[in-house]
């Protein structure tokens, strides 16, 4: 009688350890994770997501030329002052310099030559005039006109934007001055936030 209970209770250790055994091994198939196959050509590829990415997302998009003389012969001053709301907190036109100096007289003004300001190192050497041609360039894209300089602000995406913020920072602004075929500038900005030139 005692052999027949200990067989009982071997078999019973002996089943137990083959529930437990086929349990992992079933939760093993069913939970493993596999490495994905790095073989396009094997019959069973791994599953996996592929995200979409549009064109000239991680890249600039390619300069464009703008006339330069038509944008300038349709600025419209009363705009460009409307523009120019969103320089005041670093430029001003009474004479006074703030965060960046003051813009009177900025349209053909030598570039870095306002007295008492401390221009960057980029700003003072750039050299040269704010011509309206290089003001559209420059508030296109700031940085990349003026590598260095200290001005935080990207620039301004609508050629016309900048152009008629310039047309309102020249003094007896006439577009009959102006007319197509200008030397052309480089548009490669895409901010769309509006602000003012010349120079940290």
């Amino acid at each position: 009688m005692k052999n027949l209970d200990l067989n009982k209770l071997i078999g019973a250790f002996c089943v137990a350890g083959l529930v437990f055994l086929f349990g992992k091994w079933a939760a093993t198939s069913i939970f493993s994770r596999h490495e994905p196959s790095k073989h396009h050509g094997d019959h069973e590829m791994a599953q996996a997501y592929s995200i979409e990415v549009e064109a000239g997302d991680s890249q600039g998009e390619a300069p464009v030329a703008i006339d330069v003389g038509a944008l300038m012969a349709s600025a419209d001053p009363a705009k460009g002052e409307n523009v120019f709301k969103k320089c005041k907190a670093c430029h001003a036109i009474d004479g006074s310099n703030g965060t960046g100096p003051h813009l009177d007289g900025v349209v053909n003004r030598a570039v870095g030559s306002v007295a008492g300001f401390s221009y960057s190192d980029g700003m003072a050497s750039l050299g040269g005039e704010w011509t309206p041609e290089l003001l559209v360039e420059f508030l296109g894209d700031i940085k990349g006109t003026v590598p260095g300089t200290k001005m935080s602000f990207a620039g301004i995406k609508n050629p016309q934007q900048r152009a008629d913020l310039i047309a309102y920072l020249t003094p007896n602004f006439n577009a009959a001055d102006y007319s197509a075929s200008t030397a052309p500038a480089e548009d490669s900005q895409s901010n769309e936030d509006a602000h003012t030139d010349a120079a940290h």
